[in-house]
């Protein structure tokens, strides 16, 4: 699975477009499944499934309506796009709805409906343009799951945009980044997330003279905690409020804790973390 991620206007939307034969390019060549979208626009698009990002959808007839009608511009004759619509609808969590009008669904049941649509001519390739757009927390959580057993499952090779790093980053294996319509990068993402694991340890706000070891003035917590590591030969940065020292060995855990004992502090946190992808972009940018 591939992610397409850039700010918004970065391009990701008119590649999309390019590539469906929809728009041309403005330069250079482009070339999708063996064909030219530019000359064979039509056989690209019978190839690929595309969701777009808006709410385009007529309210006022069924999803099976709806997704038939793309099945049969598709190409399928009447009784198979009608099968394959049920059958593509009960994929995507619509099944029980499937004869209700659009226009009383949620906006995650219409998000459904555009992938529905997207996946009923059993496409080469599936176009995901935001796709968890206007949901919220658990609809995108649900919607990245679907999204991510459809690839499983159906063998498709899926692309996907957002602006969401976090999203992408959870389910796919390859990135493309743009900025300002220019590759900014292109990687897999344990790639682009290579690196030193890292500990973030949270502790309370500050410490007493009598619990530094060594004694001497007060100190905030996490500073005291960055500054006794750093003594005993542990990398350690701090911020004010947290503590982020490289995961060396196993060991880093049992040098944190003492030191934190050893200063009288309340340990709120310690977790383990890895390069984001967005902090990666950011510093590429």
């Amino acid at each position: 699975m591939v992610g397409l991620v850039g700010a918004n206007g970065a391009g990701k939307s008119t590649f999309l477009k390019i590539v469906l034969g929809l728009l041309p390019p403005s330069s250079g060549t482009i070339e999708v499944l063996g064909l030219d979208p530019t000359v064979d626009g039509e056989l690209v698009r019978a190839r690929v499934g595309y969701m777009p990002e808006y709410d385009c959808l007529p309210p006022d007839i069924s999803a099976a309506e709806l997704v038939t009608h793309f099945g049969r511009m598709s190409g399928l004759p009447k009784a198979t796009a009608r099968e394959r619509a049920s059958e593509t609808l009960r994929h995507v969590g619509l099944y029980e709805e499937r004869y209700r009008q659009i226009g009383g669904y949620s906006t995650g049941m219409k998000q459904r409906v555009k992938l529905a649509q997207a996946l009923v001519h059993d496409p080469d390739l599936l176009l995901l343009d935001e796709p968890t757009n206007g949901l919220d927390p658990a609809g995108r959580d649900a919607m990245l799951d679907l999204v991510r057993r459809i690839g499983a499952e159906f063998g498709i090779t899926v692309v996907i945009c957002s602006h969401l790093l976090g999203e992408i980053e959870r389910i796919c294996d390859y990135l493309v980044a743009l900025d300002g319509g220019k590759l900014l990068r292109a990687d897999r993402v344990d790639a682009m997330t290579a690196g030193q694991d890292e500990l973030v340890v949270e502790v309370e706000e500050s410490s007493s003279d009598s619990g530094r070891a060594g004694g001497g003035r007060r100190a905030g917590g996490a500073a005291a905690l960055a500054e006794l590591l750093r003594s005993r030969e542990v990398e350690a940065t701090h911020d004010g409020r947290t503590v982020v020292v490289p995961l060396v060995d196993p060991r880093t855990y049992d040098q944190i804790l003492d030191a934190v004992a050893d200063l009288h502090l309340a340990l709120h946190r310690l977790d383990q973390r890895r390069h984001r992808v967005a902090e990666l972009f950011a510093r590429a940018s």
